[in-house]
C-alpha cells in the first residue's frame, strides 16, 4: 500500500485525509442513525401507558428529554410539557423540537455529500499534476524514462483513488439521506398520536 501512495505523489494524501473523514462520518451515522436510538417502536406506547397512568409528571419528562433518550422522546417531551394548552400550541411546540431533530440526525451528513463531490475533483488535480510532471519529463535529448512513469503513475493512481472514495460515499449519502427522511415520517406520526391522545381525540 504505501508503494502504491509513493507512486501516486503527493496529491493521494488529499484522498487520503478525504478518504478518513468519510468513513468516519459512515460509522457515526450507522450507529447514530438507527432506529432504535432514533425512534423506538415501543417508546410512545410507553409514554401513553405512563400519561394515562399518571398524566404529565417532571420524572416523565425528565427522562424523555435525558441526554441519552431517544431523539423521539425529545419531540414528545416538547409536546408533553405544553399537553395542558390549545392543540396548536402543543403541535407548534413539537414542531419546534422537531426542527432540532433533524438538525441533529443531519450533522456532518453534509460533508460527506461535499466529501462524494470533491473526491473525484481531487483525483483530477493530481492527474493534472501527473500530466505536469509527464511533459516536464521531456528534453532536448529526449523523455526521461523514470520520470515518465511515475508521471503517468500519479496521473492514474490519483483518478482511481478519487473515484474509489468518492463512489461510497456518494451511495453512503443517498442511504443515510433516504434513512432519515424515513424516520422524519414516523417520528411525525408517532407525535399527531399522542397529539390525538392528550386531547381526546384517539383511544390509543
Amino acid at each position: 500500500m504505501l508503494t502504491i501512495i509513493e507512486a501516486a505523489g503527493w496529491p493521494i494524501w488529499l484522498i487520503l485525509v478525504a478518504s478518513l473523514l468519510s468513513v468516519m462520518i459512515i460509522v457515526y451515522c450507522l450507529i447514530s442513525l438507527r432506529q432504535g436510538a432514533i425512534a423506538p417502536k415501543t417508546l410512545l406506547p410507553k409514554i401513553v401507558q405512563e400519561f394515562r397512568k399518571n398524566g404529565v409528571t417532571p420524572d416523565l419528562i425528565s427522562k424523555l428529554s435525558a441526554k441519552d433518550a431517544p431523539l423521539l422522546g425529545h419531540v414528545l417531551a416538547a409536546g408533553l410539557k405544553n399537553a395542558r394548552n390549545p392543540r396548536e400550541v402543543m403541535k407548534e411546540a413539537i414542531e419546534e423540537a422537531g426542527r432540532i431533530a433533524v438538525h441533529d440526525m443531519e450533522r456532518f451528513l453534509t460533508t460527506l455529500g461535499t466529501i462524494a463531490s470533491i473526491s473525484p475533483l481531487l483525483g483530477l488535480f493530481g492527474t493534472m499534476i501527473g500530466m505536469i510532471e509527464l511533459f516536464g519529463s521531456q528534453s532536448a535529448s529526449g523523455a526521461n524514462p523514470t520520470m515518465l512513469a511515475h508521471g503517468i503513475s500519479v496521473a492514474l493512481y490519483n483518478t482511481a483513488f478519487g473515484l474509489a472514495v468518492a463512489i461510497p460515499s456518494m451511495i453512503f449519502y443517498r442511504h443515510f439521506r433516504g434513512k432519515i427522511e424515513s424516520l422524519v415520517v414516523e417520528m411525525e406520526q408517532e407525535a399527531t398520536k399522542l397529539i390525538e391522545i392528550v386531547h381526546g381525540e384517539r383511544q390509543g
